[in-house]
């Protein structure tokens, strides 16, 4: 793997390759959340918040990654994965991109995220969102459609979970 992308080679099929995906995703919100492009961008998005107006923290990074960072579809029948850092610098990605990107962002000022993969109609897994927390709820964080912070997408008949 390089330092900025990699191509998940050999995944098992099914359920197993998206847990193995979300792993390899937790890992680098792990690394990124203590990146300095990562926190200065974050740091940079939220400076003329009220201090400690967590809930606005969380919006503003939502509302930059979902607005700022252009979904485009990783190569055709081909999982591939970017750091957090990489994303930032292209400003483009797919859902799992977003995802991390938006994770670590959220981690590196204290916010707990979880990746939530899911399908849709009885089909495999076939996208993944962040959820962090507020109190004890988990609030959805989707990316790649225009919707608000908080928002979770309907129609979901598979679930899988990984904690950051």
């Amino acid at each position: 793997m390089n330092k900025t992308s990699s191509q998940l080679h050999e995944l098992p099929d099914g359920a197993r390759g998206t847990l193995a995906t979300l792993k390899f995703m937790r890992a680098l919100v792990k690394k990124s959340k203590r990146s300095h492009v990562v926190r200065s961008k974050v740091l940079a998005l939220t400076a003329d918040l009220v201090q400690k107006d967590y809930l606005s923290e969380m919006r503003r990074v939502h509302a930059f990654v979902r607005d700022s960072i252009r979904y485009v579809r990783d190569i055709r029948n081909v999982e591939t994965l970017q750091t957090p850092e990489k994303t930032l610098e292209i400003r483009q990605g797919d859902c799992d991109d977003k995802s991390t990107l938006v994770a670590a962002m959220l981690e590196v000022i204290g916010h707990p995220t979880r990746f939530v993969a899911m399908g849709f109609r009885g089909k495999p897994f076939c996208h993944v969102y962040v959820e962090t927390k507020i109190g004890a709820r988990w609030v959805g964080v989707e990316t790649t459609e225009p919707v608000d912070f908080g928002w979770h997408p309907p129609g979901m008949t598979s679930r899988m979970v990984v904690y950051n």
